[in-house]
């Protein structure tokens, strides 16, 4: 079953003659052309916009340094002991009584 049959197509174009009249049709298909061809020039001006491949290959990077370097030996290093953690205190008990209570008043 082909979607693109030419019956497909007329009953779609009266489909849209129906919907938006004979005065707007023309502006629409103005417009969608304008858009396609808009489109065009975008994907023509992406190709032209790339860079092209330098002629010259880059400079090779320098070669990584081994690690660790032969000459130097590894030599332990003494870290003073670390400080004794403080544990903060816990909390106190909330206050019996009844929240709704306002404060007394002290002379």
């Amino acid at each position: 079953m082909d979607i693109l049959t030419p019956g497909h197509i007329i009953l779609v174009l009266v489909g849209a003659l129906l919907i938006f009249g004979p005065k707007r049709l023309p502006d629409i298909g103005k417009s969608l052309g304008k858009g396609i061809r808009e489109f065009k020039g975008a994907l023509n001006h992406i190709a032209d916009d790339e860079p092209a491949t330098p002629a010259t290959p880059a400079p090779a990077p320098p070669p990584a340094p081994v690690w660790p370097p032969a000459q130097a030996t590894a030599q332990p290093v003494d870290l003073p002991p670390a400080p004794p953690v403080a544990t903060p205190p816990a909390p106190s008990a909330p206050a019996q009584g009844p929240v709704d209570t306002p404060p007394t008043p002290q002379a």
